[in-house]
């Protein structure tokens, strides 16, 4: 089984960590073995433990894809959307770059499942049978239903046939019902209702034809020239609920999706993230701190204080859902971007009456890793190294910097900087009269010898 990993939405219910330059999925929120581990990190693990990463293939939009390689490694196969389109266009053109250009055939069976879930190890064995299910039952879809821990309104719900509901491994569809009341959830429960999970397999040819009566050109060339002319639908309601002949396959063991700061802490087994202190008396307390200054709660119990370049929230641990309208409110320009070289947070930006603007950030370039050979036209860059041992290029010419050293680059100077021994810090002061994003020209290597390069670390 082929399979499709969704990667995409900006997550803001997770704010002020997660925005748009680093969705809830790449958040280094959880532990694995005592280090940090983002949603999708934990995924692709189980994942390859479960022996299913080999043919997995990652679905994603805008700089995302920088973002995967950068926590998966360079070689994550990554379908690139033009834009975000909802999760049908995402599949359906993951699916027709599969028959078209990895050389899968219509009988192949695909299984879709999101990178931002949390589940068991054994939820990834469970999905190892998806295609014997397929196989067996004849039907077009098989879904996979997690059994409710409580009624929540979080979740959309698969009701399945009662007459199929004994002793069988999986049973037909009935219908779905989309994030209900808590009662009605008690009730659908009590109906043997399961929690959607997002996750199903089909035969490829399945959703090639469902393109087709669409009206959609399958052709993966056509499909992307044509991308941002397709609805914004999900597939949900494009496909599954058009789609008669549905088995669901129950999962009884650990499921959930952590898209709030309330069911998130509940995966965490320590009080503090970062610099911060919790006094005795606030039990039930978390702080989850991205800053450089210390966070401190003293004799409040029950909440939850989150800390980041772009804000700082302070919530109820019991009722952190719903801050979505409040984010719209208070959000601000991302100050913080993580990328496949490493990361960056803006710490100032200022325009004098002049015109003359000047952005400050802290660079922290991962080890063996570089940005790319570029240069500027409109601003001059002064970079003063923090730590770390590191190569620049400044049209052509290699040279060693380590703390304490100051680069001025110029405009019209071709640079790049790379991490040579462990992570390299460094201060950037761009400067000049118009700092923008679109202000960057990139080239080659430079005229030195590509092999030297390479066995110096630098990737570009």
């Amino acid at each position: 089984m082929r399979m499709i990993l969704l990667s995409g939405g900006s997550g803001k219910r997770l704010w002020p960590l997660s925005n748009v330059n680093r969705p809830k999925q790449f958040l280094p929120v959880l532990r694995h073995q005592g280090q940090p581990e983002s949603m999708l990190q934990r995924i692709w693990r189980q994942l390859q433990d479960a022996g299913l990463s080999e043919q997995a293939y990652f679905s994603a939009s805008g700089h995302q894809a920088d973002l995967i390689r950068g926590q998966i490694g360079i070689n994550a196969t990554i379908i690139e959307e033009p834009a975000q389109r909802d999760t049908f266009p995402a599949i359906a053109l993951a699916a027709s770059y599969l028959y078209h250009h990895a050389g899968a055939k219509r009988d192949e069976m695909i299984g879709v499942m999101p990178v931002d879930g949390y589940a068991g190890d054994e939820f990834f064995e469970h999905l190892r049978k998806l295609p014997s299910i397929l196989e067996n039952s004849g039907d077009d879809l098989v879904l996979m239903g997690a059994s409710p821990t409580e009624p929540s309104d979080k979740y959309g719900y698969i009701v399945p046939l009662l007459s199929d509901m004994v002793d069988k491994e999986y049973f037909g569809v009935c219908s779905f019902i989309e994030k209900p009341d808590v009662i009605t959830a008690q009730s659908l429960i009590h109906k043997g209702a399961l929690w959607n999970c997002g996750v199903f397999a089909f035969r490829l040819g399945f959703l090639l034809d469902h393109m087709d009566h669409q009206g959609w050109n399958s052709n993966y060339n056509d499909l992307l020239s044509n991308y941002l002319s397709l609805p914004k639908t999900s597939f949900d309601v494009a496909v599954v609920e058009k789609t008669s002949h549905i088995s669901v396959l129950p999962f009884n063991g650990e499921w959930r999706d952590l898209g709030t700061w309330d069911s998130l802490i509940r995966e965490m087994d320590f009080d503090v993230t970062g610099s911060g202190y919790i006094s005795p008396l606030s039990h039930k307390t978390r702080i989850i701190n991205e800053l450089d200054i210390p966070v401190s709660v003293w004799n409040v119990p029950g909440i939850i204080v989150v800390a980041g370049p772009d804000g700082i929230l302070v919530t109820d641990r019991e009722d952190a859902t719903g801050i979505k309208d409040m984010v719209g409110q208070v959000e601000i320009a991302p100050r913080f971007e993580e990328r496949f070289w490493g990361k960056q947070t803006i710490l100032s930006h200022r325009k004098d009456e002049g015109g003359l603007e000047t952005v400050t950030k802290r660079v922290v370039i991962t080890s063996g890793r570089s940005i790319s050979y570029h240069e500027h036209k409109l601003r001059k860059e002064v970079w003063t190294i923090v730590s770390g041992i590191g190569k620049i290029c400044l049209d052509g010419v290699l040279t060693i910097v380590s703390p304490g050293d100051v680069i001025v680059v110029e405009p019209g100077i071709r640079h790049y900087i790379s991490a040579s021994e462990g992570e390299l810090e460094f201060i950037e002061s761009q400067i000049g009269k118009a700092v923008s994003e679109t202000d960057i020209f990139r080239y080659e290597y430079p005229g030195v010898n590509p092999d030297l390069l390479l066995s110096e670390g630098l990737s570009g």
